[in-house]
């Protein structure tokens, strides 16, 4: 039986919670993007706040453990990457980084096909590469919209 919120609250569950938690926004995002749902949870801060409010936890039990600096070590070497992924608060701040930025740019592709107006059929595998490959959905979408917009922009 769980006694306290810190029993509820363990790696696992975060774990476990913010990869099924995103599924509902990448659905919306694919399946209706225009819709006045998808508007509300997907275009706004809400996603983002839950996995926030996730990273915050993670990043205050990293604290507590006393290995704050032990992230920078990363910028060591590829062995050091193996190291701090083997640190399972590192692992799991890393992964709520990455589900964050890459529902933030299927988010961004998402309204961009909006206002390009870019066929679902497009829009909808660029969206599901976003989700699972990140840059790829990037790359690809990036191709598709030099078409729909007719103009390349680095800036845009």
């Amino acid at each position: 039986m769980i006694n306290t919120l810190q029993d509820l609250l363990t790696f696992d569950s975060i774990y476990l919670f913010a990869n099924w938690g995103v599924v509902p926004f990448w659905l919306l995002l694919i399946f209706i993007p225009s819709h006045p749902i998808t508007k509300f949870f997907c275009y706004s801060i809400i996603p983002f706040l839950l996995l926030g409010v996730g990273y915050a936890f993670v990043s205050y039990q990293i604290f507590l453990e006393g290995n704050i600096l032990e992230g920078f070590k990363l910028y060591l070497s590829l062995d050091s990457l193996d190291e701090i992924y083997a640190n399972e608060s590192f692992r799991l701040i890393f992964w709520l980084h990455f589900l964050a930025v890459c529902l933030f740019t299927g988010t961004c592709i998402a309204r961009d096909c909006l206002k390009y107006m870019i066929p679902k059929i497009f829009s909808i595998p660029c969206i599901i590469a976003t989700y699972f490959a990140g840059p790829v959905g990037i790359i690809i979408y990036w191709f598709i919209r030099i078409f729909y917009a007719k103009k390349i922009n680095f800036n845009d």
